[in-house]
């Protein structure tokens, strides 16, 4: 008679719990380690001012990266720095107890650009592009004051994408959020650790470790965002074809300049040219030819 092995217990729901969240949080290491490592975001000796906003995606930049700090094959310091933009009813309290608790160096900025934003902006219209500037500014400024060497902000793989449809609908350009970039003056290195991040697998991780998340009351709550229209295309994208989001975001990564129409990218001019005489120019070719109308023009009928 052939015995039947008895079936496993099933793990209790405590347990099956702290087995996926220890998945998960290996696997975000993976990519955050990855991502360093790809872009070459984080080097021997570096000093990282690491931008906490209190929202999800700083948290656990913040902690992928103190967890990275211990194993690491280069030593490198982290301070977590916020900026505190004077928002009504700001729990200023949350932050310093938070980082205290964990024995992260840490800084609190304080600087009341909220008074700016809301008194410059129109009512009804968007306060992003400035807040940001403002914000920007000031964290720069402290960055220089302070010798860090990289600058870590807490977007993600989906924002990466969510950028590139932004430039492409908006501003009508190929474009996007890098991984790591060198600021317009010149004097700080941009990281962005969570690039190859989902924001699924964040919102996951924030809520197994519990952030005391501060939600912004500025322009998180602006329903007529750009960014906003955008994420919900790809959040619908994403329900009708899962993976899409994906595809994109690795497509970021495999550029092929000799197929797109940039020739300041690639040398189109000289592409099979037979001789070394200059080619002439548009004005040349359309010599004698009425101007035409632009192709976004409409017809007056």
């Amino acid at each position: 008679m052939t015995s039947v092995l008895p079936l496993a217990e099933p793990l209790p729901r405590a347990k099956r719990q702290a087995h996926e969240a220890n998945k998960l949080a290996k696997r975000l290491r993976h990519q955050v380690g990855r991502a360093i490592a790809d872009f070459g975001m984080i080097e021997d000796g570096d000093k990282v001012m690491v931008c906490l906003s209190g929202g999800k995606d700083s948290y656990t930049m913040l902690d992928i990266l103190v967890q990275l700090q211990k194993k690491a094959p280069v030593r490198f310091e982290l301070v977590a720095v916020n900026l505190d933009q004077k928002q009504p009813d700001f729990p200023e309290h949350v932050l310093p107890t938070y980082l205290a608790s964990i024995g992260v160096p840490y800084r609190i900025l304080e600087q009341d650009t909220y008074s700016v934003v809301t008194r410059v902006v129109p009512e009804g219209k968007t306060m992003c592009s400035l807040c940001s500037r403002l914000r920007r500014g000031a964290l720069y400024a402290h960055a220089e004051a302070e010798g860090f060497t990289k600058i870590a902000l807490g977007h993600h793989r989906d924002d990466l994408v969510a950028t590139f449809f932004l430039n492409l609908f908006f501003h009508a350009k190929l474009g996007g959020m890098p991984p790591k970039l060198r600021s317009d003056d010149g004097k700080h290195v941009v990281i962005r650790p969570l690039a190859y991040v989902r924001e699924e697998d964040i919102a996951a991780y924030a809520a197994a470790k519990q952030f005391p998340i501060i939600p912004c009351n500025l322009c998180g709550s602006q329903e007529n965002l750009q960014r906003k229209q955008v994420k919900r295309m790809l959040e619908a994208w994403e329900k009708d074809a899962p993976g899409r989001i994906e595809t994109i975001a690795r497509a970021l990564g495999d550029i092929r300049p000799s197929q797109l129409s940039d020739p300041k990218l690639f040398d189109f001019l000289g592409l099979g040219r037979h001789g070394d005489a200059p080619l002439p120019d548009a004005h040349a070719w359309l010599a004698g030819e009425p101007a035409a109308h632009d192709q976004n023009d409409t017809d007056a009928a």
